[in-house]
């Protein structure tokens, strides 16, 4: 019985709804950001053609999405009163683990339902999906363990 009573903790840590919520709110901030310049970069090479290795256009549509993400980060802290450069260093000091993970789990998906770097209507909403639930436990662990969230 003294196993059981040790366990509780453990699970009543992932039972939080506040979290839950403020750590969704994170996410999709987060994925907002990230989007824009990853399904930016493959719009590009899908619609002007240059031929590109698949695994190149999907490491720069990354880099790309980490980029967008941090500058949309600044410009929200920065409405919200930071001067630039504390907004940029907090952006600069997000979660890189949340965000790599959003975008390797964005460009798997796509890879795996379109065999390339290619954006349909269809896929989209599935890409969205997969890059928003691959980090948001990580986004609650974060904020409910150490009070950290980017947002």
């Amino acid at each position: 019985m003294a196993s059981l009573t040790q366990q509780l903790p453990r699970t009543a840590f992932w039972h939080c709804k506040h979290t839950w919520k403020r750590s969704a709110t994170n996410t999709a901030w987060c994925l907002l950001g990230c989007s824009i310049g990853d399904l930016g970069t493959i719009a590009f090479f899908q619609f002007t053609g240059i031929p590109w290795p698949v695994v190149a256009i999907m490491a720069l549509a990354i880099v790309n999405g980490l980029i967008t993400s941090i500058v949309l980060e600044t410009i929200i802290l920065k409405r919200g009163g930071m001067n630039l450069a504390e907004a940029f260093k907090t952006a600069i000091g997000m979660s890189m683990i949340s965000m790599v993970a959003m975008e390797t789990a964005m460009n798997l998906t796509d890879w795996f339902f379109t065999g390339g770097a290619i954006l349909t209507w269809w896929v989209i909403p599935i890409m969205l999906t997969a890059g928003f639930l691959t980090p948001w436990p990580y986004n609650y662990w974060r904020l409910k363990k150490w009070g950290k969230a980017c947002h």
